[in-house]
């Protein structure tokens, strides 16, 4: 077993019956993306962040987004310093390899904003400053659905810095009842050991990039693309941004299976989770997406 499917396991056992989520965080992370986990309170959103940056041996930082939350809670600030008579900088939570941004749609626009360079540049840019973030940098973002009381839409910009988006459901009946009879799952975390270095993550993302794309592969990834832009069953198309995340996250995918090349099976194993928040179906532009990926996989033939 190499390491990643180490990782993989290690995590399958606090998550329990969800490994395809997994393997599909696995390859955000490994496409240096970021991921968004929708779904309701209580189905395991935080223990998969805490149990992801603990078996990589990754610096974790929690943020609680709320809707009095400010840029600063989460960027840092400069503070007086009296003895020196200077300004020093006091850096927030961003700075950190694994960021959890849990409910980030409890939280204003103004506060979801100061993400966005972070997500984006892999820096901020404070009172005039740029400072770098960690390498590896990876931001998990969970949201309760749009529903529930108390909560501030992601806009669209927003939406679209975040690789993927997942959902954990409900455990079926096996899971739940080995999850009822099993160990606390903070216990568990609590004794969770790294099966990977920081470096040997970072030398999994370089080779990631390596992976060969044939141009068949690339036809096919333009032939999804462009059907979302031309076809009235959908609701605006994809972005070259989007074309983009299906590439890295299909290397990612084929990584994972210790492949070399990726094949189109790979861009229909991750594309739901690349295109569910960036692509609707006529008519149901609040809707969760789901459907859209699934139709869409359904109109284009493989090449």
């Amino acid at each position: 077993m190499n390491k990643i499917d180490q990782v993989a396991a290690k995590i399958s056992g606090i998550i329990l019956g969800k490994e395809r989520q997994i393997r599909l965080a696995l390859a955000c992370l490994i496409a240096r993306g970021h991921l968004l986990i929708e779904d309701v309170p209580g189905v395991g959103k935080t223990t998969l962040a805490h149990a992801l940056a603990g078996s990589l041996g990754l610096a974790f930082q929690r943020i609680q987004f709320t809707s009095d939350l400010l840029p600063a809670d989460v960027l840092g600030v400069a503070v007086y310093n009296t003895d020196h008579g200077k300004f020093a900088f006091h850096p927030g939570p961003i700075f950190s390899q694994v960021v959890l941004a849990d409910e980030i749609n409890r939280a204003t626009p103004k506060a979801q904003s100061a993400l966005l360079e972070a997500m984006e540049e892999h820096q901020v840019t404070i009172e005039g400053e740029t400072r770098r973030l960690p390498d590896p940098f990876f931001i998990i973002a969970t949201q309760n659905p749009s529903y529930q009381i108390g909560t501030f839409p992601l806009p669209e910009s927003q939406l679209d810095r975040f690789l993927m988006r997942i959902e954990l459901g409900y455990p079926d009946a096996d899971a739940e009842r080995a999850l009822l009879r099993g160990e606390d799952r903070r216990d568990l975390l609590d004794q969770l050991k790294p099966c990977m270095l920081p470096a040997e993550l970072l030398a999994l993302q370089r080779e990631a990039q390596q992976v060969h794309t044939s141009d068949a592969l690339l036809d096919y990834i333009q032939a999804l693309v462009n059907h979302t832009r031309r076809s009235p069953g959908f609701a605006g198309g994809l972005s070259p941004r989007a074309a983009l995340a299906l590439v890295h996250a299909a290397r990612a995918w084929a990584l994972l299976d210790a492949r070399k090349h990726a094949v189109p099976e790979d861009v229909q194993a991750i594309l739901p989770g690349v295109v569910s928040h960036r692509l609707h179906t006529a008519g149901d532009a609040t809707g969760s997406g789901t459907d859209a990926a699934t139709r869409l996989l359904q109109s284009v033939a493989i090449p």
